[in-house]
């Protein structure tokens, strides 16, 4: 892994680039807790192999970017009743993807956003539409509490603090997220 890192929105986020800058622009924007590696290296080289220019990069409070630590993180349960505001919001992550762009001095690019990041991708799109060419949307939803609400085994699993220290540990917590939210359509691999 060769990130870099630069300051964008009061904050450092580790980013990662492949393929000529002078290629069509690209950003990759992954979902909750999850880093920028889960971009596998095989896709992002593809897609610089036929022109564009890849950015990855770890949101706030992911991998090597800034962690809130010294925030106290409401519970989801005061978040999801209104009872207290988090640290920082949806808006604030998007933003922090258009201050990554203008530190890459991409004017535009095209975004792809992954769980999570496909709620950053939807506000980056809404807030500066000139920006987005266009717009891939994966595992996601609009934000609506109407639509889209995971089954109570997933939002049990995505909710639930952890504490992973060695890569062993890492490898079984991701395998059982993916179990829960992989598709049963398909055998598990």
């Amino acid at each position: 892994m060769n990130a870099k890192k630069v300051r964008a929105n009061g904050i450092e986020l580790a980013y990662e680039t492949f393929g000529d800058p002078a290629g069509t622009p690209m950003l990759l924007i992954m979902g909750l807790g999850t880093q920028m590696i889960a971009w596998p290296d095989e896709l992002c080289e593809d897609l610089a192999a036929r022109g564009y220019w890849v950015v990855r990069y770890d949101n706030r409070d992911t991998g090597l970017s800034t962690h809130m630590s010294d925030l106290p993180a409401p519970s989801f349960i005061d978040v999801t009743l209104r009872r207290r505001k988090p640290p920082y919001t949806i808006d604030d992550m998007a933003g922090d993807a258009l201050a990554l762009m203008d530190e890459l001095g991409m004017n535009s690019a095209h975004v792809v956003g992954a769980s999570m990041g496909g709620f950053i991708a939807q506000t980056v799109a809404v807030a500066q539409p000139r920006r987005v060419r266009s717009l891939t949307l994966i595992m996601t939803s609009t934000g609506s509490r109407r639509v889209g609400n995971p089954k109570p085994a997933v939002f049990s699993r995505l909710t639930k603090r952890r504490v992973v220290n060695d890569r062993t540990t890492a490898q079984q917590a991701a395998v059982e997220t993916f179990r829960i939210i992989g598709s049963k359509g398909y055998a598990f691999d």
